[in-house]
């Protein structure tokens, strides 16, 4: 990437901002009121006059609602009241009536429970103090997008952000990106957590986030992750050796107890506290990039992970935890079937 740092580019940079919520040239920092206008009563204009939004609740706010061709580059955003989960982002490209991104805004940025703030730092997604949350996965347009943030709580929220983006030609195979929220409490004895299905057209698999609670003692992570790739029936074509493994861990994470780490591609960047190292219901936070190992799908693809704990007698238990996800993807379609988001009673922390 620093290479591509070296020569011309026909590109035009532009942020979106409450600051500037079309991205125009020279038309940032003009409002005369907005969100802080008590604050810059005195300065007037240029001030910092309208930092953020208010979404009220039942409100859903835009973003940003662009024309044009490009990609968006960088999302930075951050929450004042925390209100997690019971913010809902919606991204939609070129038109199309359905989301190629929904899910709750913590959940995007590997963060589900925005209340217990946990640095996170990857090549994707970035969580930094105090819960400035940073998400670098390119987004192509090829004529609009539109960001939306759905306020479903009780209470008002204020919301900063930063939307940074190149306008510029893009190859006519260039994949649109997508993110996917699933969450089932609890999962049914015996089933497989299912993490993406239904997806349908050309692309590649780029990225896992799972927030697991473990409602049982012991370990909880034997499961394999399960991929199905162009038509795979009862069997996949790519099956993982255990949950901490697809994280790229190895051994219950476990180093005289659960040990939290963070890599450019994969962590377990939170682990819930309770007294002991082995008992029920604590949360892990976990992240997976398949940037340098992308998984390619030329018709379909379905994603799982089986909850597998132990017996005492050395067999294999079927776990019913709390489990929630997001998935990350580009294909060349935005025609997918998703499964609709729960009611927030089913995943509200």
């Amino acid at each position: 990437m620093l290479s591509s740092l070296t020569t011309k580019k026909d590109i035009r940079s532009f942020s979106v901002t409450p600051e500037n919520l079309t991205g125009e040239k020279g038309k940032g920092g003009m409002a005369r009121e907005g969100s802080a206008s008590w604050a810059a009563r005195e300065l007037g204009q240029g001030w910092k006059v309208n930092p953020y939004l208010v979404i009220k609740p039942g409100e859903t706010a835009t973003l940003a609602d662009i024309k044009g061709q490009g990609a968006i580059k960088h999302i930075w955003i951050t929450e004042v009241l925390p209100a997690g989960r019971l913010l809902l982002l919606r991204i939609y490209f070129d038109g199309h009536e359905n989301p190629a991104v929904e899910a709750p805004l913590s959940d995007f940025f590997c963060n589900a429970d925005s209340n217990d703030y946990r640095q996170l730092s990857s090549l994707a997604v970035c969580v930094n103090p105090a819960k400035g949350m940073n998400s670098y996965f390119e987004m192509p347009y090829f004529s609009s997008f539109r960001i939306e943030v759905e306020n479903i709580g009780e209470n008002v929220c204020n919301l900063y952000y930063q939307i940074d983006c190149e306008e510029k030609v893009l190859p006519e195979d260039t994949l649109y990106f997508h993110a996917r929220f699933n969450c089932v409490n609890p999962l049914p004895y015996k089933e497989n957590y299912t993490i993406l299905d239904k997806i349908k057209g050309q692309g590649h698999y780029v990225g896992t986030y799972i927030r697991w609670g473990v409602k049982s003692n012991g370990w909880w992570g034997e499961g394999e992750v399960k991929f199905y790739i162009d038509g795979d029936g009862e069997f996949p074509t790519i099956c993982t050796t255990g949950t901490e493994d697809y994280f790229c861990g190895s051994c219950n994470f476990d180093v005289g107890g659960y040990r939290e780490y963070c890599t450019p591609y994969a962590g377990l960047h939170k682990v819930g506290t309770t007294d002991a190292v082995y008992k029920a219901q604590r949360f892990f936070d976990m992240y997976r990039w398949h940037i340098t190992d992308p998984v390619y799908f030329k018709e379909d693809l379905k994603v799982t992970v089986q909850a597998l704990g132990w017996r005492r007698d050395g067999r294999y238990l079927p776990l019913q935890d709390e489990i929630s996800s997001v998935a990350y993807w580009y294909s060349d379609t935005l025609d997918d079937e998703y499964f609709p988001l729960p009611d927030k009673d089913v995943f509200e922390l």
